[in-house]
């Protein structure tokens, strides 16, 4: 089993590409099956999201680039533009992760979500498409400080990967 244990500079040129759900990438440990059949994983430190573009590497110098894999999402757009600012407040209220744009908002399918929103009267809209949700105000997910030193690995603690 091929294991991508190391962060990498973006700049270093990619091996391979694998798309992952927003779910997936928020773990710290993954196995997955790459293009060609091959058992892989990656093991990442804990409380690291990784984003589209990050690159992981392998003690043998494989290098993954790592992608937002589609999934069901629902878009939110407004005529108005204070009635998305009021959709996004009402979500944030429920701790609702979304991904921001400047005339839409994007969260994972929920019918409970999909109502109230229907009742601010915005348009929701059920799509296909990456989830890139923000990080939140303190940071979450992301350590840069990292990458500026070029390669980084994180010493391992859990070494077996359990099937569920």
């Amino acid at each position: 089993m091929l294991l991508f244990d190391r962060r990498l500079s973006s700049e270093t040129p990619a091996t391979l590409e694998m798309a992952f759900t927003f779910e997936e990438r928020e773990r710290s440990q993954l196995r997955f099956h790459l293009s060609d059949g091959q058992e892989a994983a990656f093991q990442i430190e804990r409380g690291t999201t990784l984003t589209v573009g990050d690159k992981l590497g392998t003690a043998e110098g494989l290098v993954l680039e790592i992608q937002a894999k589609p999934e069901e999402l629902m878009e939110v757009q407004a005529q108005d533009s204070l009635d998305l600012i009021r959709s996004a407040y009402h979500l944030g209220n429920r701790h609702v992760r979304l991904q921001i744009d400047k005339e839409r908002l994007r969260l994972p399918f929920d019918y409970v979500l999909e109502e109230m929103l229907v009742q601010i009267g915005v348009k929701v809209t059920k799509v296909i498409a990456p989830y890139q949700p923000e990080s939140g105000a303190y940071g979450g997910g992301h350590h840069h400080s990292h990458r500026d030193q070029g390669e980084f690995h994180y010493e391992a603690k859990l070494h077996h990967f359990h099937d569920h």
